[in-house]
Parts: C-alpha cells; sequence; structure tokens
C-alpha cells in the first residue's frame, strides 16, 4: 500500500503593521478618490479618478490581507498615472505636481512594504521577487518625470499658451470697414472669446464705443462758473536726477533715463540707507495696512507719505528725515486698507523762490481732506482753501467714515488739481457720488465738479444739492497732458459692480471708461468704453500712459490703457479713437440679468494679457485629492469663458478675476527700446450672487449699518444694498482648507511687448515660491511659480526692470532685453509698491518702500530703502 501526501504549503502571515497601515491608508484613499471620482464623471469629467480611486482600494485591501499582490496592483496603477498625467499636462513642472508628486511618494512607501509581505506571503513566487527592483524602476521614472521640467533652462513661457493670434481662419481676415461707413470694427461671431490679434498694424481710425463730447475741447465754463479760460500750459519737470510725479511724470511712463547701473554691474548693488517711518498699525488698523507708496524726490529731498497720510519729508542722500506732517487721520476712516500711493507736487508759477508755499505738497486724506503744505518746511499753506484744507465732503450727502476715501495722488495740469476717491465699493447703490473736482492748486478754489448725473453742469453742489450717488469713482492714479490741457481719469464701475439693472444711461455710458477731461472746463473731451455694462467689477485700475505712438509716418501722441481683463488699447491722445481696430465680440448671455448684459463687448487687437479659457485639467492642488475636488468644483460652476453672467443659483467662474491682467501698478514704456512692460496677474475669481434673504440672514452689513454680531457664513461678501442680491466673492478661488489656489501656477508674470507690433517680446513667471504654501505655511522653495503680484515695474535706459510686487517680498533687476532677473534683494515687508529711480550728487539711486500688504498677505514694514552701486 502505497500512502501520497500532499505537498506542504506554509500558511500565510499576518503582515508587519507598517505593511496594514499602508494598506489602510490605500484604502482610505481609494475610497475618498474613487467616490469623488465618481462625482466627477457625473459631471462630465476625468474617468481618471475613479478608475485610479479602484486601483488604490484593490492594492489597499491586499495589503491589508497580507497579499503581495498588493504591490503589483499599486504598481500598476502608478504606471497608469503616469501616463494619464502625461497625457494631459506633458512635461509641464506645476502641472505635474498634484498628478505625479503623491503617487510617487505613495510608491516610496510602498517600496518599504516590500520585505514585510515577502513574509505574510510565501506563495509569491520567483518572478515576483523581481518586483521590488521594478518598483524600484518605476519609482526612479516618477521622480524623474516630476524633475524634468525644473532641470530644464528657464524659456519663454506663455508663448504657446497664449494664442494671440485668432485660431479661426475667419478670425485672421483683415478687417473690413462696416457698410455704414463708421470705423467701429464688426463683430466676428465664429471668433473664439479668448483669441486676440496682436500684429495688427495700426488703424488712422478705428475705435470701439469712443464718445466724442459735442462740447468743443477747450471751450470755456459755463457763464457763472470760476474755471479760468486762459489756463495755459505749464513746464513740466523732467525725470532723470528727479522722479517728481507718481508714475514718474504726469505721463505716467515710469521710465528713467539714467545710465549708471546696468545688466553688468547690477549685481553690485547694496543697500545705501533705510528710513523708517513710524507708521505701523495700531490696534484698532491691525489687518487693514496697504501702503502702495511710492515716494517722490524733488532737489534734494524725498516725500512719502504714509499709510494713515503722514508726510515726511527725507534727505535722498542721507536717509535723514527733514519735517514731517501729521493730519492726523482717525483709524475708523481706513476704508478697504490704509493706502496712500503718492501725493502731488507744484511749483507755483512767478512765486519767489523764498516766499512761503512757492513749491508746495498737496495730497488727499482717508478721511476726504485735501491738504497742502509748504514743501520746504512742511507748514500748511495757509492760503489754500479753509487753512491750507479744503473739506471733500461738501455735496456728498450723507456718508460714513471709510466710505469715501482719497488713496491716490492727485494730478495737477495747468494748476487745477483734479481729484476722485475711492467709494468703498458692494455697500449700496445710494453711495457718495464718485464725482471728480478741480481745484486751484494755489488759493484751493473750487473750479468744476464733473458729475456725470449733472451732465452739462460743473458748478458746485450748493448747501442743499448733492452730487448724483452711486455713480462710478476714480480711485487710481489718473494721468495728465498740460500741452492739450487733458487729464486721463481711468473710471470704475457704479457702487454695486456686480448688478446693474438699476443703474441709470449715464452710468452704463461712462463706468469702466477712460474719460478725457478738459481742465479749462470741467468737461469730457471725449471717453471710451472698455467694458460695456460691467457687471464683474472690471474698473480701470491702471494709470494710463502718455507717450508718443511710433508709426511709419512718425509719432502719434497717444495713451496706452491697459485692464483688468487683460486687453491694452492704444488710442489716440486727443480724440479717444483707437490706432488699432477694436472688434465687438458676442459674449455670453444669460445670468440673473439676460435684458441687461451688453450682447457683445469690445476685444483690443493691439495686445491682450489674458490667457485662454480655463479647462477642468487647470486645476490644481497639493494632492490628487485637492485637485479632484477643485475638478468637481469646476464642474459644478457656471462658465463660458471670460464675460460668464453672474449667476445666484450657482456659483460661476470670472476669469480672470478682478485682481486679473494689470491693475494698479500700471505698465511702463521704454521708448528708447520701444518696448512695453507689463506685470499682470492670471487667476479666477469664484463668485456667487446672494438672494437678499439669504444675504440678510447672514448678517452681511453695509457700513452705514451697525455689524453683525459674529462672522456670518459668507466669505468676502458685500451687501449690495438696493440690488436684489448680495455678492460672494472667493477672490483668486481658494481652497478653504489648504488655502492653495484651484487653477494651477503660475498666477502671474511680467513681459515685454514691442510697442509698435503689440508683439510678445518675452513673457515670464515672476515670483518664487518661498513664502507661499498649504496652510499659510511658507515652502521656502527658490522655485519661479508666478505668484500672485500688485505693484508696477519702473524702466531704465541703463537696459533694466526694477520691480517688486510678487507674495514673495523680493524686489528684482531684470534684464529688458531678455526678461533674465540679474539681482535681487529680499524686503522687509512685502514690496506692493512701485520703485522710484533716481539720482542724488552723481550717483543713481533706486528706491522702494515696501510697506507690506493685508489682502495679499504679506508682512507689514515701515521701511524705506535706497539702493546704489559702491562707491
Amino acid at each position: 500500500m502505497t500512502n501520497h501526501t500532499s505537498p506542504r504549503t506554509t500558511p500565510r502571515q499576518a503582515p508587519g503593521w507598517y505593511a496594514f497601515l499602508l494598506g489602510l491608508l490605500l484604502v482610505l484613499l481609494g475610497l475618498v478618490i474613487g467616490i469623488g471620482g465618481i462625482w466627477l464623471i457625473t459631471l462630465g469629467g476625468s474617468w481618471y479618478y475613479a478608475a485610479a480611486g479602484i486601483g488604490l482600494l484593490f492594492s489597499g485591501i491586499l495589503m491589508v490581507t497580507g497579499r503581495y499582490l498588493g504591490v503589483l496592483a499599486y504598481g500598476a496603477t502608478y504606471v497608469f498615472t503616469l501616463i494619464w498625467a502625461l497625457w494631459e499636462v506633458g512635461l509641464q513642472g506645476w502641472p505635474l505636481v498634484p498628478r505625479v508628486v503623491a503617487p510617487t511618494v505613495i510608491l516610496l512607501l510602498v517600496l518599504i512594504a516590500i520585505p514585510s509581505l515577502r513574509r505574510s506571503d510565501p506563495q509569491h513566487s520567483t518572478r515576483q521577487r523581481g518586483l521590488a527592483t521594478a518598483m524600484a524602476v518605476l519609482a526612479a521614472l516618477g521622480i524623474g518625470v516630476t524633475s524634468a521640467p525644473w532641470l530644464r533652462p528657464a524659456s519663454v513661457f506663455a508663448q504657446a499658451d497664449t494664442q494671440e493670434g485668432p485660431a479661426d481662419p475667419a478670425a485672421q481676415a483683415p478687417v473690413q470697414p462696416p457698410a455704414d461707413g463708421s470705423s467701429i470694427a464688426p463683430a466676428a461671431p465664429t471668433a473664439p472669446l479668448t483669441d486676440r490679434n496682436s500684429a495688427q498694424e495700426p488703424s488712422a481710425g478705428s475705435e470701439s464705443d469712443v464718445v466724442i463730447n459735442p462740447e468743443v475741447p477747450h471751450d470755456p465754463a459755463p457763464e457763472g462758473q470760476s474755471a479760468e479760460e486762459d489756463r495755459s500750459a505749464l513746464a513740466m519737470r523732467e525725470t532723470g536726477a528727479d522722479w517728481p510725479a507718481w508714475g514718474g511724470n504726469i505721463h505716467g511712463t515710469k521710465y528713467s533715463p539714467l545710465t549708471q547701473i546696468t545688466p553688468d554691474n547690477v549685481d553690485q548693488l547694496e543697500r545705501i540707507w533705510e528710513f523708517n517711518t513710524g507708521d505701523l498699525p495700531s490696534s484698532e488698523a491691525e489687518g487693514k495696512y496697504s501702503p502702495e507708496n511710492t515716494p517722490l524726490k524733488i532737489g534734494e529731498k524725498l516725500f512719502t507719505c504714509t499709510p494713515m497720510g503722514k508726510i515726511i519729508a527725507i534727505d535722498a542722500g542721507s536717509g535723514k528725515e527733514e519735517w514731517r506732517y501729521d493730519p492726523m487721520v482717525p483709524a475708523d476712516a481706513i476704508p478697504y486698507g490704509a493706502t496712500c500711493r503718492g501725493v502731488a507736487y507744484f511749483d507755483v508759477p512767478d512765486a519767489h523762490p523764498y516766499d512761503a508755499c512757492a513749491t508746495r505738497i498737496i495730497w488727499g486724506t482717508l478721511d476726504g481732506r485735501l491738504i497742502a503744505i509748504d514743501a520746504e518746511t512742511g507748514r500748511l499753506c495757509t492760503e489754500f482753501g479753509d487753512n491750507g484744507m479744503v473739506y471733500l465732503e461738501r455735496g456728498l450727502g450723507e456718508t460714513v467714515p471709510g466710505w469715501y476715501s482719497l488713496t491716490s495722488p492727485p494730478v495737477i495740469v495747468r494748476g487745477v488739481v483734479v481729484v476722485g476717491a475711492q467709494v468703498k465699493d458692494g455697500n449700496a447703490e445710494d453711495s457718495p457720488s464718485g464725482v471728480i473736482r478741480g481745484f486751484d492748486a494755489v488759493s484751493g478754489e473750487f473750479e468744476w465738479a464733473w458729475d456725470m448725473g449733472r451732465p452739462g453742469d460743473t458748478s458746485q453742489a450748493g448747501p442743499e444739492e448733492v452730487y448724483t450717488r452711486g455713480t462710478p469713482n476714480m480711485w487710481t492714479i489718473p494721468a495728465g497732458d498740460e500741452e492739450l490741457g487733458y487729464v486721463f481719469l481711468p473710471l470704475g464701475n457704479s457702487a454695486v459692480d456686480y448688478y446693474g439693472s438699476n443703474r441709470s444711461e449715464q452710468e452704463n455710458e461712462y463706468s469702466t471708461s477712460l474719460v478725457a477731461l478738459d481742465v479749462t472746463t470741467g468737461q469730457p473731451a471725449w471717453h471710451f468704453q472698455t467694458v460695456h455694462r460691467d457687471v464683474w467689477d472690471y474698473d480701470l485700475g491702471s494709470q494710463p500712459t502718455l507717450i508718443d505712438f511710433p508709426t511709419d509716418n512718425g509719432g502719434v501722441p497717444a495713451v496706452v490703457l491697459a485692464s483688468k481683463q487683460g486687453d491694452i488699447f492704444i488710442l489716440n491722445r486727443e480724440t479717444g479713437e483707437s490706432l488699432f481696430p477694436v472688434e465687438e465680440r458676442p459674449v455670453p448671455q444669460g445670468g440673473v440679468e439676460p435684458d441687461y448684459l451688453s450682447p457683445t463687448q469690445p476685444f483690443s487687437t493691439y495686445h491682450t494679457l489674458a490667457f485662454p479659457a480655463l479647462e477642468e485639467e487647470d486645476m490644481w492642488g497639493m494632492s490628487p485629492i485637492d485637485q479632484l475636488w477643485c475638478r468637481i468644483q469646476f464642474r459644478r460652476s457656471h462658465y463660458e469663458g471670460i464675460y460668464t453672467p453672474p449667476t445666484s443659483d450657482q456659483r460661476w467662474i470670472q476669469y480672470p478675476g478682478y485682481n486679473g491682467g494689470n491693475d494698479w501698478g500700471s505698465v511702463a514704456v521704454d521708448p528708447e527700446r520701444g518696448l512695453l512692460i507689463a506685470n499682470y496677474n492670471n487667476m479666477p475669481n469664484h463668485n456667487r450672487l446672494v438672494p437678499r434673504q439669504e444675504a440678510d440672514e447672514a448678517g452681511l452689513r453695509a457700513i452705514y449699518e451697525p455689524p453683525a454680531d459674529s462672522e456670518g457664513p459668507l466669505g468676502e461678501a458685500g451687501p449690495q444694498i438696493g440690488a436684489p442680491y448680495a455678492i460672494d466673492v472667493n477672490a483668486g478661488w481658494r481652497v478653504k482648507y489648504t488655502g492653495l489656489l484651484c487653477k494651477e501656477p503660475p498666477y502671474g508674470g511680467i513681459r515685454a511687448i514691442d510697442l509698435a507690433t503689440g508683439n510678445t517680446v518675452w513673457d515670464r513667471p515672476f515670483g518664487s515660491a518661498r513664502r507661499n504654501g498649504p496652510f499659510g505655511i511658507p515652502s521656502m522653495l527658490p522655485v519661479t511659480i508666478g505668484t500672485p503680484n500688485n505693484g508696477g515695474p519702473a524702466v531704465t535706459a541703463g537696459g533694466l526692470i526694477f520691480i517688486a510686487a510678487t507674495t514673495d517680498n523680493l524686489i528684482r533687476a531684470i534684464d529688458i532685453k531678455t526678461g533674465e532677473t540679474l539681482w535681487s534683494d529680499t524686503l522687509p515687508g512685502g514690496g506692493q509698491a512701485n520703485p522710484m529711480v533716481v539720482e542724488v550728487d552723481g550717483r543713481q539711486f533706486v528706491i522702494i518702500y515696501p510697506g507690506g500688504h493685508h489682502f495679499m498677505e504679506t508682512p507689514i514694514s515701515d521701511t524705506i530703502i535706497a539702493y546704489g552701486l559702491p562707491e
């Protein structure tokens, strides 16, 4: 009798604690990603996450039960992930981060678990023993794929991605004049809304919604008003040794002809002096400081204003204080932030140099005062207004502290001080007026008021009168032309930004427009509207830049107008006509105001800073989980590209957001090299119109109402009293818990544009990740990510761009020819301010006031820094 025995098998053992916990982690991740992936599929999104979730779940279960096959299952899932990531975004650094980095880290953890799984599953075959080697090769491949984009040399950014020329053949055809003979370019229904044509030749008379005022420019003011007929052009101080106005000069070019600092020696820059203003937030003002200041330099003195409007004169060579004047602005006057972008300087014509106030500093305060002080002594010019002050609340009607504030310097043209104001928007339709007023720079006497609600009437509001409430205001910096006698006003939107059906016809006509105002009459000569019936808060924030635009027939006096939506327009300075065709293109309709929205919007064919419309794969995060969440939110949101109509039943995506394109930092122009320099933001907002009842229940309050007892559930929200909806804005579209943005980097860049053609010369992401990271924790990575930025450039004849602006607290010197950063320095606060370039005793200085910014979440500082080459 023969005995037959069965082959002996080694029983499977329980996995080690490490492999068991790793398996549980994979199970959890698989459930989260798999369920989220199924949700995304139901919304019409990518299938990857559901498939990857199944793979993670399967591999995790196998590891928990001690099976070596769990390693193989994860390896297969990882290979699938790599293939999908490369198919979707290719070798692009930041887009690969959420797709590959976390899966690669998990792959390394799985490698560590292999010995434990071998012991617990002795049935694995000899061939399976080679799996460890294969997994190691996979990990190396994943690390290589993730690292490859960062090892490539820096190159021109966004050229392949930004379709500046229309992709549609019909849109590439030359613009034909309309049959009616007008010069407005016809709509191109088939042209994609994100496409632009940046290589058009200048057109002698193309325009979009430019309105020539029937009043003849330079006509005297109506009888009985005080504007003088015979105001003649005054000499304009030159930029060079001095920096006599916020933008370098009242033309706003931000260009210095100095050449001492060059690309060859800029790396030798060192700090020459530092000055502390002493103006730091009190307990009442904590979290509300955003100075944004650029000083002036006249002769041997530097003049700066601090966040609370204190004026300080500093010796430009030594950094020593000479005098200061404190207007005693109360903390409750702070609107969005404590901001004083700058002051204006004025030489009184024919005054004796030793006369009191022969030279003077004029500026506005957060509590609505226009003040003049002696530039030599800092004492009030008592003959100006009421003992040195003009109280601008006259004629405004009901207001409260912080609702009507002056945050930008006035512009002085032909001896007329022209002032607008920041009216804190989003509060109520019945807000203080956006009226623009002119005052005599010597006496402070009222000259005129341009109130769009009183067309033709430029008189001062009487004791019982009120300037038209709720009208668009000018919170930013205007430009001026002494020869024409014009001041160029970049207007904002009506007091309620995101709802327009209640607006007057005058508001519809002038909102989000550049207005050329004649300072001798207070009457508009022309205006050019960049957004029709704006319900996106695309107010004009950038200072206009006055240049001689190069053409084959010589220079044409022109104005460069950059916008938040990204378009850059080139307009004839005297007539407002565009030198390049402006196309009226169809835009999405619908939303809560289908009968109000304009069916078309103007698009510049000269140049745009805007990027193509967002897609699901543009969503981002620090891991696959938050990227999946952002993809789901993208699919749940209303989005039809630029000018997506605001909605209430679901969130809508605004791209670019209200801080997109070019903002108050403005552009700079190098006239010698024919280059226009623009830094920009590239971020969306995630918004929702909130029905009035819901807004009331959430505790939204206007500035004039008592605050709610506790913080409401809405984010950055405005009550918009008088409209049927409040507004809830997620600026930058940030994920609530991580603080990261849902859109992939870069979030900002800087670009050089050929002035004559509008073609891009170079374009680079701008700002490193060193001060940015999830949960507000700085990553300290010296890697360029392209951060949000606020503040503009200064350019020099020496071939350099000086700019701070980014959230990494650095000031940079950039080669204007190549875009390469040649020098940088770490600032004590956020550099949300424009630098200036001057000369002191034959030595070129670069000066900046890096005061930080509460909205940009950069550190606050009271330090002014002067840089120069070693002596």
